[in-house]
């Protein structure tokens, strides 16, 4: 059998790098895992406990409702209001969805179709791309950079695209560079949709993780925002509830309803023990997210710290959890899948290939900072002995 909406698909890469660290484990090395942006940190305890109460009642064990509870939907609506200043109404412009990936996913399949377009960047997180694709739509890309001006490069895309894009996906910070923008740009992307009749598709995933006093904004916060834009949330990397399933789309009514529709006839959301214990967090610890921010941050300056040390510079990333290292000059033409290859059977530190986000994520090596301080202090002394081309500065004081 032919199985027509997957045989176009590329290789995905990181495969290639996760049996990598399988066969090294099987061997008895000690991978040091950079690789996959799974957090390692505990979800808040009042959230694990609220979920074993809701689990024990047999009430709970029934379907629920695919766009969310309501009383889930409001402590949504108050938390963006705690966060951003931005008021929601809980009925039409929030719904649940069972984690980002899948509310992207079938966002997708809501707004458009074969013959349709969407803008996305690159690199990016690949559901981003994928997403459209699996909708029939063609992708056009526009390339990621901290220094140029994104908002130029999108307006430019956009306008030399036929035919004409009609979502344009954003998320900042931006997975994987790092990548961050103000409210100001935010402020233009909502004028530029809204002149040339566009949907704005925020992807907020790393809402939360925000260094040195840098404060993400959301796409909600312009004026005018909801008539063109719609944004996606989630607890996964802010609260540490990646298997949780649990995010939200909120803003621009008339998608939340359609999304809803579809929903409606595909799922019927969480499991309600989820949404009540979801509830209850979002309510009660609001500010746990800080927690975790403070943690990223000083896992952050660890490695570029280190890596600086052995010749590797890399400039600190201003957001996410990641950080998007271009491969040191010496080995450049390795490619990052070998590069990368080379770093986990030799170095023993398993890291993301660039060109697994898009092909302008080539020449690049991402790094997850889901292990601690002593650990990411082990790999940096790992990657300097296995790779001896690299040239560590030389103090001239």
């Amino acid at each position: 059998m032919e199985f027509r909406r997957i045989t176009n698909l590329p290789p995905y890469v990181f495969t290639i790098i996760d049996q990598l660290k399988v066969e090294g484990r099987r061997a008895g090395d000690d991978i040091i895992d950079l690789g996959f942006g799974n957090p390692d940190l505990p979800s808040p305890e009042i959230t694990v406990e609220k979920l074993q109460e809701a689990a024990a009642n047999p009430r709970n064990h029934r379907y629920s409702s695919s766009r969310g509870i309501p009383k889930l939907r409001e402590a949504m609506a108050n938390y963006y209001d705690h966060r951003w200043g931005v008021k929601l109404d809980p009925e039409t412009e929030i719904m649940s969805t069972i984690g980002a990936k899948e509310g992207l996913s079938h966002l997708m399949w809501t707004l458009v179709q074969p013959g349709d377009a969407v803008l996305v960047p690159t690199p990016s997180y690949p559901i981003h791309r994928y997403a459209a694709i699996f909708a029939g739509a063609e992708v056009r890309e526009m390339p990621m950079s901290n220094k140029a001006d994104f908002f130029e490069i999108m307006r430019e895309r956009w306008e030399y695209s036929w035919p004409k894009p009609r979502v344009i996906v954003l998320s900042f910070p931006h997975n994987p560079t790092g990548a961050c923008v103000d409210l100001d740009f935010m402020e233009r992307a909502v004028d530029f949709a809204r002149e040339n009749n566009v949907l704005l598709v925020h992807d907020n995933a790393y809402a939360e993780l925000g260094f040195d006093g840098f404060l993400p904004p959301s796409i909600l916060e312009v004026d005018g925002a909801k008539d063109v834009a719609v944004e996606l949330y989630s607890m996964t990397k802010s609260f540490s509830m990646a298997g949780w399933r649990m995010a939200f789309m909120a803003g621009n009514p008339e998608v939340v309803a359609a999304l809803t529709k579809i929903k409606s006839y595909l799922d019927y959301g969480a499991f309600q023990p989820i949404q009540i214990a979801a509830t209850v967090t979002l309510n009660e610890v609001p500010d746990y997210p800080r927690e975790v921010n403070e943690i990223y941050q000083s896992r952050r300056d660890t490695l570029c710290d280190g890596l600086a040390r052995i010749g590797w510079p890399v400039e600190p990333p201003k957001g996410t959890m990641f950080v998007f290292a271009p491969i040191p000059e010496p080995y450049k033409h390795m490619g990052s899948v070998e590069f990368c290859s080379k770093l986990v059977t030799e170095a023993k530190v398993a890291t993301s290939p660039g060109v697994g986000f898009g092909p302008g994520g080539e020449g690049h090596v991402r790094f997850a900072l889901i292990e601690n301080e002593q650990r990411i202090n082990q790999a940096i002394r790992n990657i300097k002995d296995a790779f001896p081309d690299l040239k560590p500065p030389t103090d001239t004081a």
